[in-house]
């Protein structure tokens, strides 16, 4: 009989986008695999999508029936490997799969970026903190994706094991460099002239991701740099409140809100710098596809954004509120073209590096190889 793992979270998207190449190694071991989320995307590499009532939204109606459900399928099918991931989908997946864990299942769980860390609300500490603390006792595995969840996560909770891996991974086949001339032809594909001095970021339009702090930096960029072009890819809630942020700043011609894109490799090729505003990441994809193209990124500090950008290195860090100091710097590559392009190929060699998509797999591969042999030991034993 096949082994089954069910991938288990709040929206199907996060497995299209974060975790196809893993799914694609468990169907290349002969695995069955299984998927459960809100949304009626097709996924490839997966056996059963079952969807799920779940929400986002802890406080909800909905997730009381996806927790029934999780149940259902998890007595059905009798998975050897149960991997949950995003805050929701964790929390309803492992209390799902709690009484399973006598029977061998193994229960994993990966950490995108704890909501409690270091400068984090006091409310997100009084909140998700011991949420998390107590579902760690259910826990087989604990994935973390950044320094600062791992330590956290080894000297706060209590999962039978805690790893740390370098995220998602990033193809650098995919996301690469390209000449100045074939940046200039990727930059009138995309409707731009060869000279525009393109910044890129792509991101939900929510109070996390900060595009009003990048809007208004913007503003004292164009006085420095008139040919200046803010690309903004991606949708939210918060989109036409930036939107009308842009108007108001005489920006509108030159902020362009792009919406959601499925072609981000072509629109960086054209690009000539990275941004990027959240204030709180645990890892962020956005940022290693940037870098993995040969942009240095401009970034205010998070941990994530510390993680992967050195100053004067890969890029330049500043604090959360500094408008003009990330503005200097942004004025500062435009005029350092060799600067940039330094930065721009240290960014790169260290995604090639540490956060490659062949690294990550490898990291990912020996960890789900050790829980498939604990699962083999404890049938054994069971025999």
């Amino acid at each position: 009989m096949n082994k089954k793992i069910l991938f288990c979270a709040t929206v199907d998207y996060h497995f299209k986008a974060f975790h196809l190449p893993y799914m694609k190694w468990f169907k290349e071991q002969g695995w069955e695999v299984h998927v459960a989320a809100a949304g009626q995307m097709h996924l490839p590499f997966t056996d059963h999508k079952h969807e799920l009532s779940i929400s986002r939204y802890p406080v909800s109606s909905g997730n009381v029936k996806a927790y029934q459900q999780l149940k259902s399928l998890m007595s059905q099918y009798d998975y050897d490997l149960i991997h949950c991931h995003t805050p929701v989908g964790g929390i309803l997946g492992r209390l799902a799969g709690m009484a399973f864990r006598k029977t061998g299942t193994k229960v994993l769980y990966t950490a995108h970026g704890y909501h409690f860390c270091k400068g984090a609300p006091v409310m997100n500490w009084l909140i998700y903190y011991p949420i998390e603390w107590v579902m760690s006792y259910v826990t087989d595995g604990l994935v973390t994706i950044n320094q600062e969840d791992y330590h956290l996560s080894r000297t706060r909770l209590h999962a039978s094991k805690i790893v740390r891996v370098h995220g998602v991974g990033v193809d650098t086949v995919k996301y690469a460099p390209v000449s100045s001339n074939e940046k200039n032809n990727f930059k009138q594909s995309c409707g731009y002239k060869p000279d525009d001095f393109l910044l890129f970021y792509a991101a939900e339009f929510n109070r996390n991701k900060n595009q009003q702090f990048l809007i208004n930096s913007f503003s004292q960029i164009r006085k420095h740099i008139p040919n200046a072009k803010l690309l903004l890819a991606g949708e939210g809630a918060l989109m036409e409140e930036c939107k009308s942020l842009a108007v108001s700043l005489g920006l509108e011609k030159d902020v362009h809100f792009l919406g959601f894109r499925e072609d981000i490799p072509e629109l960086l090729k054209a690009c000539d710098l990275g941004v990027a505003s959240s204030l709180r990441e645990g890892l962020p994809v956005n940022v290693m596809e940037m870098m993995a193209t040969g942009l240095p990124v401009v970034a205010v500090k998070n941990r994530g954004h510390n993680e992967l950008i050195e100053s004067g290195k890969t890029g330049w860090l500043t604090e959360a509120d500094d408008i003009k100091g990330f503005s200097d710097k942004i004025v500062y590559l435009h005029k350092e073209a060799g600067r940039r392009e330094l930065l721009g190929f240290n960014a790169r060699e260290k995604i090639v590096s540490v956060y490659s998509l062949q690294r990550v797999l490898q990291e990912k591969t020996d960890l789900y190889k050790g829980f498939m042999q604990e699962t083999e030991a404890f049938e054994w034993i069971a025999r």
